[in-house]
């Protein structure tokens, strides 16, 4: 019956804060077609799924959340290159952990603390 994810929606307080980090930083193209839900938001690009970014109030803490995003709510996706998404993570200041199973993966987290895995399939 389901056959696939469409989107993942991810609750940030500034729009353009996050699309710095995902638009700018991580290279997710912006869907134009999001249409006026009554608050601010966006859509990207993620392969055939998108993430829908909400600028709503956040029911969740924002701190205090699990050292590491892989103990807590994340979004994954795949990456060709982990080395060349860490070294930009390193560049920006953005903080990352390895994966502790050993795999090609990372774990970082966006400016609203929302946690995202980034695992290697070249």
């Amino acid at each position: 019956m389901i056959h696939a994810i469409h989107h993942v929606s991810l609750i940030v307080a500034d729009t353009e804060r996050a699309l710095g980090f995902y638009r700018d930083l991580l290279g997710l193209e912006v869907d134009p077609g999001r249409p006026d839900l009554g608050y601010p938001g966006a859509w990207l690009k993620i392969g055939a799924q998108q993430i829908h970014l909400l600028e709503l109030p956040n029911p969740d803490p924002v701190e205090a959340r699990p050292d590491h995003g892989g103990r807590d709510r994340h979004l994954a996706a795949t990456v060709a290159d982990l080395d060349a998404v860490a070294a930009l993570l390193e560049a920006a200041g953005t903080p990352y952990r390895l994966s502790r199973s050993g795999r090609r993966a990372l774990f970082t987290r966006d400016p609203d603390a929302n946690a995202l895995e980034l695992i290697e399939q070249p």
